[in-house]
């Protein structure tokens, strides 16, 4: 298995010597991610092609096999330099985390030894999770419910057709037509999970997996798969009666989701899990900071009801809302309202000439400005997020727009999940605590 991370090079010149930054795969390889990369990520960056024989990644994780049978483990990105063999397990882990915490599970709920070990691919340990948790359920029991049937047949039960059965040819006059309910597993829910499964068991390569995907296989024989599962998804139903499935619903969902080979094309199917790093990055902190923030505050994930401008277009008598406005994080209390944004992206402090700007966004500072005047009416104290990591251990003096508008760039510290505390905890009383405790210890 070819290991790299976020940005890396995959080439098909041999020359090159391979690394975490650069991985060396065979022509036909790059051909299949270029055409993914058309078919399956239309609206996002996952690759970019620098020549024929070379393309560069996008901030995606997750695993890569193309029909060729080259298998790829894209990392996060969380230091600079070359990764050694504990770094590079303490990335996966981190991964792993991340994809718990966007999926609203717990440690425990997975098994704390697969977290310390992790030493099998994300999509086969995204499999584990999946079989395990359908194990579990088959032995509490699937839940069953009445379908309706409609059926030519030579014994009556349920409801007669009359309108049918008065059309009936004469020769065909000892068949009913009747309509009647049964008790079957065939719910949406139990398809979705059989279909679910269906993926699982191709894409396999673990003996274990493979042993108890085509044993569940089995014992769901009689479930029909569905041919759409991603517009079926809707009609999952919750309740207290749909209790045992909850822990395997977001397995469900992401292996419908990531490894439907109805996104890719031709007979030859490759498997492509991917995430967007910043998207895992924005829902880690804010998980981490729901928990930490005091009982008093409100914190709003993609708060959405500003917008930059308003226009009246020409011939309309009404003004209209252009360029919504949607920060990471509101933070609300009887302190105001303050707006945090989250980066997945690695700063420098030794960069700190205006030159390098310590590597920050010109692009970004306008969006908080906007954010700024939008949201808190030009005055407070605003944050940018930013990943911790030996290059970026301690937030930055303060960037003031004005006298009244002010922004804190603060790292968070991935492993133990928190803001890293300083002089921003004065104008940010909501964390003082949690981050006073978490420093300490």
């Amino acid at each position: 298995m070819i290991q790299v991370r976020e940005y890396a090079l995959l080439t098909s010149v041999k020359s090159i010597s391979p690394s975490m930054d650069v991985g060396i795969v065979s022509q036909a390889t790059i051909d299949w991610i270029i055409e993914l990369q058309k078919t399956w990520l239309k609206d996002s960056f996952a690759a970019q092609l620098q020549n024929k024989s070379t393309i560069k990644l996008g901030s995606y994780v997750g695993y890569l096999e193309s029909p060729a049978g080259e298998a790829i483990e894209i990392l996060p990105k969380f230091e600079q330099t070359e990764l050694n063999q504990t770094e590079l397990v303490h990335s996966r882990k981190l991964l792993v985390r991340m994809l718990l915490s966007n999926l609203n599970l717990k440690p425990r709920e997975v098994g704390i030894a697969h977290l310390q070990l992790m030493d099998t691919p994300i999509h086969e340990w995204i499999i584990k999770q999946f079989l395990a948790s359908l194990s579990l359920l088959v032995k509490r029991g699937l839940r069953f419910d009445y379908i309706n049937i409609n059926e030519e047949s030579r014994f009556i039960r349920g409801r007669l057709d009359l309108a049918r059965q008065s059309r009936q040819p004469i020769d065909r006059a000892t068949w009913f037509h009747i309509s009647h309910d049964i008790f079957s597993p065939n719910r949406i829910e139990n398809r979705l999970v059989k279909t679910a499964l269906g993926y699982a068991l191709k894409v396999t390569k673990e003996a274990e997996n493979w042993r108890l995907a085509n044993e569940l296989n089995h014992y769901l024989s009689d479930i029909v798969i569905v041919k759409e599962p991603n517009r079926c998804l809707s009609q999952w139903k919750s309740g207290k009666l749909m209790n045992s499935y909850a822990a395997i619903k977001p397995w469900c969902e992401l292996l419908l989701a990531k490894m439907n080979p109805n996104f890719q094309q031709g007979e030859s199917k490759g498997i492509s899990l991917l995430f967007p790093m910043e998207s895992l990055f924005e829902g880690y902190v804010y998980k981490a900071l729901r928990k930490q923030a005091c009982k008093s505050t409100r914190l709003e994930a993609q708060r959405s009801s500003q917008y930059l401008v308003k226009h009246q277009p020409v011939g309309s008598a009404n003004n209209q809302n252009f360029f919504q406005l949607r920060p990471d994080i509101l933070l609300s209390g009887n302190f105001g309202v303050s707006v945090m944004d989250s980066k997945w992206k690695l700063l420098n402090t030794s960069q700190n000439s205006s030159k390098n700007k310590y590597g920050l966004s010109q692009s970004d500072f306008y969006q908080l400005f906007a954010y700024g005047h939008t949201y808190m009416s030009g005055q407070g104290h605003m944050m940018l997020i930013y990943p911790k990591y030996k290059k970026f251990k301690k937030p930055l003096p303060v960037f003031s727009f004005d006298d009244k508008l002010h922004l804190w760039i603060v790292p968070f510290d991935l492993d133990n999940e928190f803001l890293v505390g300083g002089d921003w905890l004065n104008h940010f009383p909501a964390f003082r605590d949690h981050c006073d405790d978490a420093q300490s210890a």
